[in-house]
């Protein structure tokens, strides 16, 4: 069903017909502060704040990257790129109507 791995293959998930393949570079995840932080703060309850995440992301130099990549692959939870699930909705519209 899930089709036959190849033992001559470094990683038995590359025989997977590329489900499990890399996405990009995602080397700037690398750089990101918030990867050198306390993750739950990146995802709050609801209606919990927002506020620490976002200024770990207003220092971070990969900020723009982060961003990019949560509105290309339509990530809906946490905070990515200094932005919450709702912002980035509001984003991408904006993106879409100015294209």
């Amino acid at each position: 069903m899930w089709g036959v791995v190849d033992d001559s293959v470094e990683e038995p998930s590359d025989g997977l017909w590329g489900l499990f393949s890399p996405d990009g570079d995602v080397s700037w995840q690398q750089k990101a502060l918030c990867s050198q932080t306390d993750p739950e703060a990146f995802f709050p309850e609801k209606g919990g704040s927002t506020r620490d995440a976002k200024r770990v992301c207003a220092q971070c130099e990969v900020r723009e990257q982060c961003l990019n990549w949560a509105v290309d692959h339509d990530e809906r939870f946490g905070i990515w790129g200094g932005m919450s699930e709702r912002e980035r909705r509001r984003y991408k519209k904006m993106r879409k109507e100015q294209a």
